[in-house]
């Protein structure tokens, strides 16, 4: 059986499964692979052990050999050497006035051919370009067009939370975000507040956004009229983070409780007036039923058996006694028989 090992090539990005074949590599070792830009080096960051075997796919290119000092080496090299050609690749595009920004380069591990990452509106003829920044850089030239997403992953940088962009320091894959999320976490719809570096939506929308949800479904709804043990009251405010609404009673006064507040007190939510209504509604409808079934029932003719009032069962039974002598034989007086 192949002893599959995850091989990472850059930091926070996709995992590729290689055959491990006879070699040692624990998490953390370099290994030089075989991909589809030529040999790399990359990092195990999954040990045979922690493979999942429906995340792999046969056939597995093999693990050609542990990286030795000179390969990480030469990988430093050439990573400061595409930085330095990136200012030889942007006075090209500029020169063909191409509408496309390049955002960054990598070199293989043999030098023999660079990969250029660029973004653009739209589909761009960049065949001449290539043969430009070949005939300058004296290497083959790959143009690869990434998103905007992929644009800022690879520029990496810092958000405006102070920290290192999510998708350059630990994200793997971009969530799917939509505006949704940012109402129902009432954050401003602003693009400026809501967009991350790459000009889309942020990314962290979507780490609280299930947590939102819980807490707010068991909030009522802003405007709801609902029932309180003092009477009727309109929503006038919720904090989902503190778990508490705000209430305008009749009178004009203001109220704001906890949920958990309002349970304990009262051992019950805050219930919207229509539930209200519509129990009470059920009630009265079995109310008149119960009172109209003796009348109908005469107007039939048939004959109801009504029981007497608790009132009424009682007198019967004090008359009940009354009638009954002490020893339990009817005519015995009080001082025996008489001979």
């Amino acid at each position: 059986m192949a002893e599959v090992v995850g091989v990472r090539f850059r930091e926070a990005g996709k995992i590729y499964y290689f055959d491990g074949g006879e070699h040692s590599l624990p998490v953390g070792a370099y290994v030089v692979v075989e991909t589809s830009h030529g040999e790399e080096v990359g990092r195990v960051v999954v040990s045979p052990d922690q493979v999942i075997s429906s995340e792999t796919r046969e056939p597995l290119k093999p693990v050609i050999r542990v990286a030795e000092p000179e390969d990480l080496e030469k990988t430093e090299s050439l990573r400061t050497q595409a930085r330095e050609d990136l200012t030889a690749v942007r006075d090209k595009v500029a020169e063909h006035e191409l509408t496309m920004r390049v955002v960054g380069a990598e070199y293989n591990l043999e030098g023999s051919l660079l990969t250029v990452y660029f973004t653009a509106e739209d589909r761009v003829d960049f065949r001449t370009l290539v043969r430009d920044i070949s005939g300058v850089l004296h290497t083959r030239v790959q143009m690869l067009q990434v998103g905007d997403r992929d644009r800022a992953k690879v520029a990496d940088g810092y958000g405006r939370c102070g920290e290192r962009l999510c998708c350059s320091s630990w994200l793997t894959s971009f969530p799917t975000i939509s505006i949704k999320m940012a109402k129902e976490q009432e954050l401003p719809l602003n693009p400026t507040k809501i967009s991350g570096a790459c000009g889309r939506l942020l990314c962290c929308l979507v780490y609280e956004y299930e947590q939102y949800r819980d807490l707010r479904g068991q909030l009522p709804k802003m405007g709801q009229i609902v029932s309180t043990p003092v009477g009727p009251a309109k929503v006038i405010g919720l904090s989902v983070l503190k778990h508490t609404v705000t209430l305008r009673l009749e009178d004009g006064n203001t109220l704001e409780m906890t949920v958990e507040e309002m349970r304990l007190q009262y051992g019950t939510a805050v219930r919207p007036v229509e539930v209200v209504e519509q129990v009470d509604a059920s009630i009265k409808a079995q109310e008149q039923v119960a009172v109209a079934a003796p009348v109908e029932a005469a107007r039939n003719g048939e004959t109801v058996e009504e029981k007497p009032p608790e009132q009424q069962r009682r007198r019967r039974r004090r008359r009940g006694r009354r009638g009954r002598h002490p020893t339990g034989v009817p005519g015995a007086g009080s001082e025996g028989p008489q001979t």
